[in-house]
């Protein structure tokens, strides 16, 4: 499992809610974050106010993808589509979040590691792999849906893997007294 999503998962301790879905070939957990488990973990790192900011606003899910298969599995976020209520929820690339911080003056250090906590944009995975990160979309009370497909073999002309799955939310920060 890659070091970023172990660190990440030990710092955020239990997830809100524990979701997967499976094919024979493949494992995929979610595990939505609160904004406050978020920015704390940024804020931890010293994260510039203006970057935690625009951050808490974010819907955050992490995710875990296990190939359980005995072949090569090509995975590539231009292949994921989440959509809420059939209407597209635009997943902003890394390139996107990048240039926002270059436009805020976000000091490198501070871009690097929240580029080392995103799920890889492309990346094979061998038998028995385990590698994830976070997926950051616009903030929503509706359930999401995300529609995905993985290519396979080792010159990605196997069978395509294609998952549904509609049961993705965003997590919310717990109450507090003052909200009661």
């Amino acid at each position: 499992m890659n070091t970023a999503l172990i660190l990440l998962a030990g710092t955020l301790g239990v997830a809100t809610q524990s979701l997967h879905t499976r094919t024979n070939d493949i494992l995929i957990e979610f595990a939505p974050r609160t904004p406050d488990q978020m920015t704390s973990f940024y804020e931890a790192r010293g994260f510039p106010k203006a970057m935690l900011d625009r951050l808490k606003n974010t819907c955050y899910i992490t995710v875990r993808i296990h190939n359980t298969s005995q072949q090569q599995i090509w995975h590539d976020l231009e292949n994921w589509k989440f959509s809420v209520n059939g209407k597209p929820l635009i997943r902003e690339h890394r390139d996107v979040w990048k240039q926002r911080w270059q436009d805020m003056g976000i000091p490198l250090r501070f871009q690097s590691t929240f580029r080392w906590t995103l799920l890889p944009e492309t990346l094979d995975y061998l038998p028995s792999e385990i590698e994830g990160g976070n997926i950051v979309l616009p903030r929503t009370d509706q359930l999401i849906t995300l529609k995905a497909s993985f290519k396979t073999g080792k010159d990605k002309q196997g069978p395509i893997i294609n998952i549904e799955y509609d049961k993705l939310k965003c997590a919310d920060d717990a109450p507090t007294k003052s909200d009661s």
